[in-house]
């Protein structure tokens, strides 16, 4: 049995005195609208997902809030961010898996959240371009990792040169920065790192 002892007189509220505090979450509840679903879609080239997952989207009731198509070798791929309701996001799920069963299609789905505000990280543009050979995005990818930089977006590709005909590398990525960090000693490492590997690179601020 919990006991609560009685407040002396003069901690008593006076009648002009604000109340305290109820005992409640002072984090805002999210809205409604606030549900957030991810989807994976695979198909192969020449067919593309786009259309069948940007229809169910629509016809559910959710909004399309962000989205990416690549073409990877001969398969086609699109990355969507759907939000809605939760009777939406539900209706869309349901809708995600007939169309997988009878359509053919390949994919992945699950709720998610929004993406947080992180204004303490600057957009850089990195761009590297060398001869192809095992490990270089790997190489990269634990460079940023060891300096506590995140990547936020990169296309890379392996192509082969119109004049010469020898096998290349090349990569685009977008990095971000912590405010903190001192950029004219990232930029000297960052193109120390290439030249011990013989990639030729740039690294220059995001300018929109």
């Amino acid at each position: 049995m919990l006991v609560t002892a009685r407040a002396p007189a003069r901690a008593a509220i006076q009648p002009d005195a604000m109340p305290e505090a109820p005992l409640t979450d002072s984090t805002p509840r999210p809205s409604p609208t606030e549900n957030h679903l991810l989807i994976n879609a695979y198909t192969t080239h020449p067919e593309s997902p786009l259309l069948p997952v940007t229809r169910r989207i629509a016809d559910s009731g959710c909004n399309l809030v962000d989205a990416r198509l690549a073409t990877v070798g001969r398969d086609v791929s699109v990355t969507a961010l759907a939000t809605g309701s939760w009777d939406s996001v539900a209706k869309l799920e349901a809708m995600l898996t007939r169309l997988e069963r009878e359509e053919g299609l390949k994919l992945v789905w699950y709720r998610t959240g929004p993406k947080q505000t992180q204004s303490n990280l600057l957009p850089y543009i990195v761009e590297v371009i060398a001869a192809d050979k095992p490990g270089i995005l790997f190489q990269l990818a634990d460079f940023f990792d060891r300096q506590g930089i995140t990547i936020e977006n990169l296309q890379s590709t392996r192509y082969r040169a119109m004049q010469t005909g020898a096998e290349m590398f090349s990569a685009q990525v977008t990095i971000g920065v912590p405010a903190n960090m001192h950029i004219a000693a990232l930029r000297d490492d960052f193109l120390e790192f290439c030249d011990h590997l013989n990639l030729d690179a740039i690294m220059d601020p995001m300018k929109f």
